[in-house]
């Protein structure tokens, strides 16, 4: 049997190993953290969306980017000071506008075939992940927002997903906590929520029980092609693999170059906020369905009874993970605007770095050396394609060492 190592801990390399542990291969897992889950896999928005598959590959998200970038506190904020890495990136997202359709369409048709897999994945590991199956309502504030998500809603309707239209009246039954001057929506009932770090959590332990060998706590310092394998070292230690799996997020465009593949993958730092709703008032004044919110690109979803998640924004600025106050309070103000009767009191601040790639469309397959692979930069979508993206990996891997 081939052994095959997947480097990195998160919702991307765990699905991966679990796949591939399903079909018999030999896994090694190798996660720099302690625990699985503990980066950009640790509190994201909790959205399982194919609805908010569209690529950013449009004019309508350069225009934004360069208006707001005077404000500390916009959706999308551009650090203006130049770096290779940025500019290579941004050269190469411009040069993918024209596939724009064509790439939301795929994104689509991936977030639904990924849900099968992990709902199944989830009922027999028998992982309780606050998994609520209650859809996403995606609300806009003005008639050009709304009229404009219906020609996306077109591009998802291409790629199998029905999304549809509902007026301001609909969306206050659908969510009736939801407060504030809205235009209309679009209700996906076929998505659904739930907390990524318990699934991965879960999966990463049904892993072991598979017979994966969870190394963690271990840094990757080199990789290199030796004799038809590869070499994984870990300081003065190194191992020989059979074949390796790149799942390690920002990380993996470094990880590529050692192995003698480009792949250009950009940090984009989000930000969320876990309110705790420890009082009846605040519990019963809490949504219920997840939403997410064109104008402020904010999304929310309630996990468990005692918890509301509150995720969004896209940073550029390189390999900084800062929690930054002025990034946090627009998030904090969304709940107390939206909801007031939730006591915003006890709030959790986080940060984590999105994988992304140029086109919008994660790595999958394989490098230019025989016996290397990648499943990165998912981007805002790792949660929501990582089980499909798992399983077409894993395909691959197990194919080539038969």
């Amino acid at each position: 049997m081939k052994r095959v190592a997947v480097i990195g801990g998160g919702i991307t390399g765990v699905t991966t190993a679990y796949a591939l542990a399903k079909r018999g291969v030999d896994v090694t897992l190798i996660e720099r953290h302690r625990y699985a889950a503990m980066e950009t896999s640790y509190a994201n928005g909790g959205q399982l969306s194919a609805s908010h598959a569209e690529v950013w590959n449009h004019k309508a998200t350069i225009f934004n980017a360069l208006k707001s970038m005077a404000r500390r506190d916009a959706p999308l904020l551009l650090h203006p000071w130049p770096s290779w890495h940025k500019l290579s990136w941004f050269a190469q997202f411009l040069a993918a506008m024209p596939a724009y359709e064509r790439n939301t369409i795929a994104t689509a048709r991936l977030a639904i075939a990924a849900r099968a897999h992990l709902f199944a994945w989830a009922e027999e590991e028998n992982i309780d992940f606050d998994h609520r199956r209650a859809g996403i309502l995606h609300v806009y504030r003005d008639k050009a927002g709304f009229e404009r998500a219906a020609g996306v809603s077109r591009l998802l309707a291409q790629g199998g997903l029905e999304r549809r239209a509902v007026t301001l009246q609909e969306m206050r039954t659908i969510e009736p906590a939801l407060q504030g001057d809205f235009y209309g929506g679009y209700y996906t009932d076929s998505d659904s929520t739930g907390d990524i770090h318990k699934f991965t959590s879960g999966l990463a332990d049904a892993c072991a029980r598979l017979g994966v060998a969870c190394r963690y706590g271990a840094q990757v310092t080199a990789l290199a092609r030796e004799h038809g394998k590869v070499r994984i070292s870990e300081g003065e230690d190194s191992t020989l693999f059979d074949a390796v799996v790149i799942c390690a997020g920002t990380a993996s465009r470094a990880m590529a170059a050692m192995l003698g593949d480009h792949v250009n993958v950009y940090p984009v730092k989000g930000y969320s906020i876990t309110v705790q709703l420890d009082d009846a008032a605040s519990r019963a004044a809490a949504p219920k369905v997840s939403l997410l919110d064109d104008a402020t690109k904010l999304v929310s979803s309630r996990l468990g009874e005692d918890r509301l998640r509150v995720a969004g924004t896209a940073e550029f600025n390189g390999f900084n993970d800062d929690i930054r106050a002025d990034r946090i309070r627009p998030l904090v103000r969304w709940v107390e605007q939206c909801f007031p009767g939730i006591n915003t009191r006890k709030v959790i601040p986080w940060a984590g770095l999105r994988p992304m790639l140029p086109d919008m469309l994660p790595k999958v397959g394989p490098g230019k050396a025989p016996g290397v692979y990648y499943n990165t930069g998912h981007g805002h979508l790792g949660w929501t394609l990582a089980a499909a993206t798992a399983e077409m990996v894993a395909m691959m891997v197990d194919k080539a060492a038969a």
